[in-house]
């Protein structure tokens, strides 16, 4: 399991782990589905446990965030590491997320 997504408040969780690679991608994409259904609420995407990601991983970030920004919620990701601020500052999407 690469999303582990639990309700939260009056929001959701979703702690990423392990390698979010091309074939855990399409795995995930069953795993997302509770919160493209809620994308109304706050989603937390805790990364602490993230250790790559590849650009299926970040075209599955990119559908949340879309999601959340069609139907008024927000997307916050939280304790990602060096290694995937890298890549998320080369390829813009440190700007179009809530990183904290």
């Amino acid at each position: 399991m690469i999303f582990d997504v639990k309700e939260q408040n009056d929001g959701y969780l979703a702690t990423v782990s392990g390698r979010l690679d091309t074939p855990a991608a399409v795995k995930a994409q069953q795993e997302i589905a509770p919160l493209l259904e809620n994308a109304n609420k706050e989603i937390i995407l805790d990364c602490k446990d993230l250790e790559y990601i590849s650009s299926s991983g970040l075209r599955l970030f990119l559908t949340i965030r879309k999601e959340a920004s069609a139907k008024g919620g927000k997307v916050i990701i939280e304790h990602i590491n060096d290694e995937i601020k890298k890549v998320f500052m080369m390829t813009g999407f440190f700007n179009l997320f809530d990183i904290r």
